[in-house]
């Protein structure tokens, strides 16, 4: 027999069943076998990837309008405003315009809560050591030439822990949050495309 052919053996059991071996002699087709194996493992594992982009193609640019504040903690909007602007040029393919006439769509929203908590206290005199603001919004997405909501007055939520002992005030807190709701704010604009 040759090196690349396989060689069959016909064994009885004990208990009287034939056993067919099959012993493979060729190293180089045991090589392939896997290899291909592993291939199609490997292909089958990439279903439902695409190399498509998650933003809207027929959008370029985008307007950022102030957002509303609902909520008691002014100056929030503020930082909520620049931070998505930020965001969104940085992580989309978007381009920022200050006028909203040169624009493709335009984001618009209101904070509608701002609510402060405290996470832990002082033994002693009963202090708060830590505090969490939680901001929550409500955003729209409208594109300007064709009139569609690509996102639709969805509620968006972020918080952010600050801590007075370490010198972090409210400001710095709300600063935090407003970036991480921003954050979220972006994560929406590139889902379900």
């Amino acid at each position: 027999m040759k090196n690349s052919e396989f060689r069959i053996k016909n064994k009885k059991s004990r208990d009287g069943r034939i056993v067919l071996a099959l012993a493979i002699l060729s190293s180089q087709f045991s090589i392939c076998f896997l290899l291909s194996v592993f291939c199609l493992l490997f292909l089958a594992g990439c279903d439902g990837y695409s190399g498509t982009s998650l933003y809207p193609k027929d959008v370029a640019t985008v307007y950022v309008e102030m957002f509303d504040n609902q909520s008691f903690k002014r100056g929030i909007e503020f930082e909520l405003t620049d931070a998505l602007a930020k965001r969104i040029e940085a992580q989309t393919p978007y381009k920022i315009v200050t006028n909203r006439d040169k624009a493709d769509t335009v984001i618009s929203g209101q904070i509608v809560q701002a609510q402060e908590s405290v996470l832990t206290t002082e033994r002693q005199i009963g202090r708060a050591m830590e505090k969490n603001i939680e901001l929550r919004a409500v955003v729209s997405w409208k594109n300007l030439r064709t009139g569609e909501l690509l996102i639709d007055n969805k509620t968006v939520s972020a918080s952010a822990s600050y801590s007075e002992w370490q010198s972090q005030s409210l400001a710095y807190g709300s600063t935090l949050a407003a970036n991480s709701l921003a954050e979220r704010i972006v994560e929406l604009m590139g889902s379900g495309w």
